[in-house]
């Protein structure tokens, strides 16, 4: 069974108008004296406006759970007794205020002076699984696996629809906003973990990126842990929504290092318009499906998806639950459905009460 651990990012907004709130240190330091969070479970982001957690190493997907619904919590009554709520959504809504400062580090300084508006327009928040992998070579074999199902996966999780007070069209706004960077997008075929080394040091070595870390594919692999990093997905407004991607991701993986592809895939040009396609549309559309060429409905796909992973996920324990979350998503909407809907029925306090409150379980009525 492969290990899984998962990464979120959050932001911190004005509880009466939603507009993100320079409060990351404050709300770290207040967590801090809690007794939950460990010296490696809260991070800064970017921004001064945003928070990351990450698990531990986990054997089950309950495991997960347990560990993000803890972390939210706990982040959350931090940030109520510094005046701002936590929120999960993909994108900040409401960017009354911009540019929020930046994170005073030598790196995040250093990314603003080379590109001062992806810095500033960093307002989104994506969740990473990782999942581990014998070497780096079983690692390169995952990402070719993966490769053609991680649109799929920004579709399931979109999340980020509304942008500085409008409707983007786009379901996961995060995902155009990510990959404008020199280094972003679907990962490249890669010969073997040899070959994916060669070709990230030589972007390093040439001062094309500052180093390995802005390497922001879909997923890639760790550099500081024998895993690899899933990156295509917004973070969830729920956590069981974190959950449910989480088991197809490990399963893919696992399914991969079983049967690994016997070519290299579709051309660039086409899983590129494969991803924007998801951005697009999320799981309200038509998605591609990679097991037929075709587009098909997002109910098809995940059906097809199901049936493809049946053994590695019945192997985990986690067929039946993926199967009923999957359900819930195709019939109450995954979180870019929702925000979208609880715009149109209650306006700008109803978001904000959607992305603070489904954070830490509380539904919306």
């Amino acid at each position: 069974m492969l290990t899984i651990g998962v990464e979120e990012e959050y932001l911190l907004i004005d509880p009466a108008t939603g507009v993100p709130v320079t409060r990351a240190a404050r709300v770290q330091a207040a967590a801090g004296f809690q007794p939950a969070p460990g010296d490696e479970e809260v991070q800064r982001e970017i921004s001064q406006a945003q928070l990351e957690v990450a698990t531990p190493v986990c054997h089950s997907l309950d495991e997960v759970g347990g560990h993000l619904l803890r972390l939210r919590h706990t982040l959350a009554q931090a940030a109520e007794a510094c005046g701002c709520r936590l929120a999960a959504t993909g994108s900040a809504p409401f960017t009354d205020r911009l540019p929020v400062p930046v994170t005073p580090t030598p790196r995040f300084r250093r990314m603003r002076r080379q590109a001062a508006v992806l810095a500033d327009e960093q307002l989104i928040d994506g969740m990473h699984v990782h999942v581990g992998v014998p070497d780096r070579g079983a690692g390169v074999a995952v990402l070719d696996g993966l490769r053609p199902w991680l649109p799929v996966l920004t579709a399931l999780s979109a999340d980020s629809p509304l942008w500085r007070g409008r409707d983007t069209g786009f379901a996961s706004w995060r995902t155009v906003v990510f990959d404008r960077w020199p280094v972003a997008g679907l990962p490249p075929h890669f010969a073997d973990a040899a070959d994916y080394d060669r070709r990230v040091r030589r972007l390093v070595e040439t001062g094309l990126i500052d180093d390995s870390g802005q390497v922001y594919w879909h997923a890639r692999l760790s550099e500081r842990y024998p895993t690899v990093e899933v990156r295509a997905m917004d973070v969830q407004l729920r956590v069981d929504e974190a959950v449910l991607l989480v088991g197809p991701v490990r399963a893919l993986a696992t399914r991969t290092l079983e049967q690994p592809p016997s070519a290299e895939g579709d051309p660039p040009e086409f899983l590129r318009a494969t991803a924007w396609h998801a951005a697009r549309h999320g799981a309200a559309g038509r998605l591609h499906d990679p097991l037929t060429g075709r587009l098909r409905s997002a109910r098809e796909v995940t059906d097809g998806l199901l049936t493809h992973l049946d053994a590695p996920l019945r192997a985990t324990g986690d067929d039946r639950s993926t199967a009923r979350l999957l359900e819930r998503l195709h019939t109450e909407g995954n979180g870019a459905v929702r925000q979208r809907r609880e715009v149109r029925r209650r306006g700008r306090s109803g978001l904000i009460g959607l992305i603070t409150g489904e954070a830490v379980g509380i539904q919306s009525a």
